[in-house]
C-alpha cells in the first residue's frame, strides 16, 4: 500500500535541504527505488518535505541512508506524519 510521509522539522532551511539532497546523491540514493513523488516546499527555516512511497518498507530502507545524513547535519526531522495514499491525480 502506498503511503505519504510529511516531514516538518522545527528548523530546516533550503540550504540544509539542498545539502541533504547532495549527500543522498553521493550515497546513490538521489532517486531511490519505491519513491513515487517528492516535493519540497516552504521558505526560511520552515522547509517541509512531502513524499509518496509505494510501501512503508521502501521508505524504511531509504531512511537508513537519510537519517544518518540528517544526524550529521544536526537536523531534527521531528516525527513524520504518515498516512495511506488513497489517490494521486496528475
Amino acid at each position: 500500500m502506498a503511503i505519504s510521509i510529511t516531514f516538518r522539522p522545527t528548523a530546516f532551511s533550503l540550504d540544509q535541504y539542498n545539502e541533504t539532497i547532495k549527500q543522498l546523491d553521493g550515497a546513490g540514493m538521489g532517486k531511490p527505488a519505491g519513491r513515487l513523488l517528492h516535493v519540497c516546499s516552504g521558505a526560511g527555516e520552515k522547509v517541509t518535505v512531502f513524499d509518496v512511497w509505494e510501501s512503508q518498507e521502501a521508505f524504511e530502507e531509504f531512511s537508513q541512508y537519510l537519517m544518518p545524513i540528517l544526524d550529521m547535519m544536526e537536523v531534527d526531522p521531528g516525527i513524520p506524519a504518515i498516512a495511506p495514499v488513497n489517490n494521486i491525480l496528475q
